[in-house]
């Protein structure tokens, strides 16, 4: 049943996406309007080829249908094909997005745990507080100022790219990945430690908690193998459903930081008007969210036995 109703909410995206893209001032032919010598039985000859010409749902049904068989379409830009773009660019995405998660996940469970554990002290008003202020700074904002502090006042980090050209070691690129990292988990840190302190403090609060305490369990024990182990099945679900703002997050991170990710290739694209690439990144970036909820269900599920999927 899920599964069904993600494969509808994509087709909705898709056809969506597609209407807004082809309905936009200008058209996808808009870039090319733009070569110097290029006439107007020019661009009509270039839309007939292409099929623009043709009615819009005659053109999704035709685009949905290569999409399905695997055709993605080719670039307006360099007419490589937009399945090996994206994938020349996903990897990029997808180390920035685990590195993120990973400081979000280990610094927002701490913070999150140690505020419930320690309610209404000086570090749970603390943490609030910069939760707060986390969630109100733009990101993009965040990033110039910690290019300004850490690499060109202190010269720790590097300013961008993915890489030193020339050099390529594995101990560069884990200097570059430092900053975006630790910029687009940033948020995400904000948001996991105040769903953990609330998991936190709706389990401690619990029958069986009460009864290990009477018991004369340490507290120690409690804690890990009462408290955290329950409090943390909720967060696997918000986990799930933090991929859509590691995504957007990603693309104004990438973009700041100049990483060859998704984010930086769809606001490239989009500035070209290269529309098959733009709607090539919708659809993997939909179907990824997608499968981050479903992937969340599943484990869900695994964690708690009592809960079955629908």
């Amino acid at each position: 049943m899920r599964a069904i109703q993600s494969l509808i909410l994509l087709w909705l995206v898709s056809m969506i996406g597609f209407a807004i893209l082809h309905l936009a001032p200008g058209g996808p032919l808009a870039q090319f309007a733009l070569t110097p010598g290029m006439t107007e039985a020019d661009l009509k000859r270039m839309a007939q080829q292409m099929g623009l010409d043709r009615p819009l749902p005659i053109q999704y049904l035709e685009w949905a249908w290569r999409l399905i068989c695997g055709d993605w379409g080719n670039s307006y830009r360099d007419s490589k094909p937009v399945l090996a773009i994206i994938g020349g660019h996903l990897g990029a995405t997808f180390e920035l997005m685990f590195a993120s998660t990973a400081i979000a996940i280990l610094v927002g469970s701490w913070v999150g745990v140690l505020g419930a554990v320690r309610r209404y002290s000086l570090f749970d008003t603390l943490a609030t507080v910069g939760a707060m202020i986390a969630l109100s700074i733009p990101t993009f904002w965040f990033g110039l100022i910690f290019i300004y502090i850490f690499s060109v006042g202190l010269g720790w980090l590097p300013a961008g790219s993915r890489f030193t050209i020339g050099d390529g070691s594995f101990l560069d690129y884990l200097h570059h990945l430092i900053a975006p990292s630790i910029v687009l988990g940033l948020v995400t840190v904000a948001i996991w430690s105040r769903f953990m302190r609330a998991s936190m403090l709706d389990v401690i609060n619990q029958d069986y908690v009460r009864t290990a305490r009477a018991k004369g369990l340490p507290e120690r024990v409690i804690l890990v193998k009462h408290t955290i182990r329950n409090a943390i099945l909720p967060m696997i679900t918000i986990a799930g459903l933090q991929l859509p703002t590691l995504l957007s997050g990603a693309l104004v991170t990438e973009t700041v930081f100049t990483w060859p990710g998704m984010g930086r290739l769809f606001l490239d694209s989009i500035s070209y008007r290269d529309y098959p690439a733009v709607m090539g990144i919708l659809m993997c970036s939909a179907l990824l969210v997608l499968i981050g909820s479903l992937l969340a269900d599943v484990l869900y599920s695994i964690a708690d036995p009592r809960i079955r999927l629908g």
